[in-house]
């Protein structure tokens, strides 16, 4: 028991944004639970009135579908209910005639070819409807995909540091799906049935307003156990939802580390970690379930109950009053077709719920800040030399907390800067500033003695090559792969880049070459061979600065050989960063810069730091080790 409370604790602690313990809310200590009972508070009310308007702006610019879908639907419920009162004449003409005479079989068949000829021409108009509101709706969703998607490629790189992609994911599957349920099928069965129940009203009041009044008085008993259910199901909901981002997150994340679970084995506590968010998955969709598959029997119970009494008093009335059976007739089919409508309304709730739940968790990236605009008076040279300068900057992730502290440096034309130090000191974090990943709290960044923040973010990243640590290639071919550090790269030019990185070799000797299809994310190539490809896009990029993060970590001591030769010419009039642990890679750099804690304690060419005998010595002798 003591083993199961610490996972749930560290799983709190990991997704205690996005999941909470099931039932009474996991207890008041649990701050996951809290943060989602605030979740689905926030599912209702104003938020929720704000997504549904939202999402209505969707489907507002299908208007010319929706207003046929309309018309057809008004037309076909038109039509339904005017067949229905059809017997109404029929019955007391053709078959019970008020008047005591014998019936008519001829005028029945004529009656009853009329009623199916208006049935059909009904079925004709639904089919219609549904096409057009099924178009708008798929429209519309695809409208709400390509927003989301292209949202996505605005937030800045701490959005996704801070979010995990599973989660990300969920809400583009999961969440849009489920908008999508409500824009296609949902969305009719709402339409069709406020028409029918609206026709079907008014129809009755014009047979008997007496028993009309009757079941007006009976209907808001029928709505107070709806919205009480819709109430409680609408937190389960939301928790669902979160719930189901949270099991996704933590699908992609041991399915990526599988070999780190394996080698470690790991499996039998991923298999439990997994069971609670599972298992907490399951209990929030059991009660989201529950309480949505209420609304349908509640609905049934409450109509039979109205049919009941409907036709208890029909029937006295027909004695004491003189209402005729033809008329008693179709108000008791009018009290069936009026608990259709609403069965059908309240039994969608549970869809609608789960579509507005997962529409907030999408509206809530797309309200996410963007990346910062670029100045609308943006400078854009003809060309960057890559003249780098950082001074006085101070930078945290959190404002709270600095990383970085007081850093000043410059890198000319040509040069190369190479940053060492312990892990944590900063030292990715400084190349991360010069893209603008992050913005700094106080001093300047500039290039070309240009503030970085006066370039347009693309101008300024398409001037910066970056080789990460981490590698990833995209599904496709490996000349692809390598184009993709310059789109408009020629095919020599990419073989030209594979040859200076080191790459050209082992391509070659690919079943397929250059041609050879990567999957996975490059699973059926070593990691030193990925890295080669990740350094060919980079070569290929005509970007006038160079950022290395552990660019040849990856790749064994005689490739790395090979490939800083081929970077020394890759950085010929280029300024480099190079981020190192292996402090032979950095001899030649025109300065090294040694961090510690965010600040920059030794500063000079490999020569004058063992000189001095500081921290760098240690480092180089193996007198200290490096973190």
């Amino acid at each position: 028991m003591e083993r199961h409370e610490k996972l749930e604790a560290s799983l709190d602690r990991r997704y205690g944004k996005l999941v909470a313990k099931a039932g009474k809310g996991g207890g008041p200590g649990n701050r996951g639970a809290k943060m989602a009972e605030e979740q689905a508070n926030a599912g209702t009310g104003k938020n929720r009135k704000q997504t549904i308007a939202r999402l209505f702006k969707y489907v507002l610019l299908e208007k010319n579908r929706m207003i046929g879908a309309v018309v057809c639907s008004l037309l076909s419920t038109v039509l339904t209910l005017a067949t229905s009162y059809m017997l109404r004449p029929i019955i007391n003409t053709y078959i019970v005639p008020v008047d005591g005479s014998r019936g008519d079989l001829a005028g029945l068949i004529k009656s009853v070819a009329l009623m199916f000829v208006l049935h059909l021409l009904s079925v004709v108009l639904l089919f219609i409807q549904m096409r057009l509101l099924a178009k708008a709706g798929q429209n519309s969703l695809k409208r709400l995909r390509t927003d989301l998607y292209n949202k996505l490629q605005k937030l800045p790189v701490k959005y996704y540091d801070t979010h995990p992609r599973g989660d990300i994911m969920s809400r583009f599957t999961n969440d849009v799906d489920n908008v999508g349920m409500l824009l296609g099928s949902t969305l009719i069965t709402l339409l069709s049935s406020l028409l029918t129940l609206i026709g079907t009203v008014a129809l009755m009041f014009y047979t008997n307003w007496l028993l009309s009044l009757i079941i007006i008085f009976l209907v808001p008993f029928t709505m107070f156990f709806v919205s009480k259910i819709t109430k409680a199901s609408s937190k389960y909901f939301s928790r669902q939802q979160a719930s189901l981002g949270a099991v996704n997150g933590y699908i992609e994340e041991m399915v990526t580390g599988q070999k780190v679970i394996k080698v470690f084995n790991h499996e039998d506590m991923a298999v439990e970690e997994f069971g609670i968010l599972n298992e907490r998955l399951r209990k929030n969709q059991f009660f989201a379930q529950f309480f949505g598959g209420l609304m349908g029997p509640v609905s049934n119970a409450s109509n039979q109950v109205i049919y009941t009494v409907t036709a208890v008093v029909a029937g006295i009335l027909c004695v004491l009053r003189g209402f005729d059976i033809g008329g008693m007739t179709v108000f008791l089919n009018y009290t069936r077709q009026f608990g259709r409508p609403v069965n059908e309304i309240a039994q969608q709730a549970t869809s609608v719920l789960s579509a507005l739940a997962g529409a907030e968790r999408v509206f809530a990236v797309m309200d996410e800040l963007p990346e910062p605009e670029d100045d609308e008076d943006a400078y854009i040279p003809e060309k960057m030399s890559g003249y780098v300068k950082m001074e006085n900057v101070y930078f945290g992730y959190k404002p709270e907390k600095m990383v970085l502290k007081n850093i000043s440096l410059y890198a000319k034309p040509g040069q190369k800067i190479a940053f060492v130090g312990s892990t944590g000191a900063g030292k990715t974090t400084i190349t991360n500033l010069i893209n603008r990943f992050y913005d700094i709290q106080q001093g300047t960044i500039t290039i070309d003695d240009v503030d970085i923040k006066h370039y347009p973010m693309e101008y300024l990243r398409k001037n910066i090559a970056v080789v990460l640590q981490d590698t990833h290639l995209f599904t496709g071919t490996i000349m692809e792969n390598i184009r993709y550090g310059r789109l408009d790269a020629t095919d020599a030019e990419v073989i030209e880049a594979a040859k200076l990185a080191s790459a050209y070799s082992f391509i070659k000797r690919l079943p397929d070459g250059f041609n050879t299809m990567i999957e996975g994310d490059g699973a059926n190539l070593s990691q030193g061979q990925r890295q080669l490809i990740n350094i060919a896009r980079a070569a290929i990029s005509k970007a006038p600065i160079l950022v290395l993060d552990e660019a040849t970590s990856s790749v064994d001591t005689r490739t790395e050989k090979h490939i800083e030769q081929g970077m020394d010419a890759l950085m010929t009039d280029r300024t480099t960063f190079v981020i190192a642990h292996r402090l032979s890679t950095v001899r030649d750099a025109t300065a090294i810069m040694v961090l510690e804690n965010g600040e920059i304690i030794e500063r000079g060419s490999h020569d004058e730091l063992l000189n001095l005998g500081g921290r760098y010595y240690e480092l180089y002798t193996g007198k200290k080790e490096l973190d």
